[in-house]
């Protein structure tokens, strides 16, 4: 006869009780630890690092105080590597009261491009696009940005339309003369110039 004993539970004894993984997680979390201070120490370092390298007018967004500027401003005069290690250690001091989700965003900008410029381009590529492809789009164009010299643009769209060269091996992109790129220079232009249309 097979008698089956039971699973242990998982868990320890404290205090003298048993106490279990769910329990544990139900337990007030108290002040945070040395390892997650010296993470979160590091991590702001490290944004100040980044911070060194901010565009000028986006560190100016940033409205960090006066004397975290003059650190970064010491930070990139030093040469020497401890000297240089202190102040980056020093500036991640100064960066702990601060919120750090502006910083952040400013340099996945600085990384990646602010969204508004990249859906700019974006539209202004398919309304080079469009105008290549089809007649009705000048007249949609020419509605909506009444500025825009008409001939000019007339004349580049005929050029860019017999330029556009068939790819030699199938699957390849065709190719575009200059033209082409006009196109999309006078579009983006006159987008920035009338945001509004």
């Amino acid at each position: 006869m097979n008698i089956k004993t039971p699973k242990p539970v998982k868990g320890y004894w404290s205090n003298g009780r048993f106490v279990k993984p769910e329990e544990i997680a139900l337990e007030e979390v108290g002040p945070p630890s040395k390892t997650q201070l010296k993470a979160e120490a590091g991590e702001k370092q490290a944004l100040g690092e980044a911070l060194l390298t901010l565009r000028a007018d986006l560190m100016a967004r940033l409205d960090l105080p006066e004397k975290l500027l003059d650190a970064l401003a010491q930070a990139k005069r030093i040469t020497n590597f401890e000297g240089r290690r202190r102040q980056m250690q020093f500036i991640g001091k100064l960066m702990r009261p601060l919120d750090m989700t502006p910083i952040r965003a400013a340099i996945d900008e600085q990384a990646n491009g602010s969204a508004d410029l990249t859906l700019a381009l974006h539209l202004a590529e398919q309304w080079r696009d469009k105008l290549i492809a089809s007649d009705d789009a000048l007249s949609l164009w020419l509605t909506d940005y009444p500025a825009t010299d008409s001939q000019q643009l007339r004349a580049l769209i005929r050029q860019a339309r017999k330029d556009i060269a068939k790819p030699e091996t199938p699957g390849e992109a065709p190719r575009h003369g200059k033209a082409y790129r006009e196109i999309f220079q006078l579009v983006k232009l006159a987008m920035a110039q009338e945001p509004g249309a």
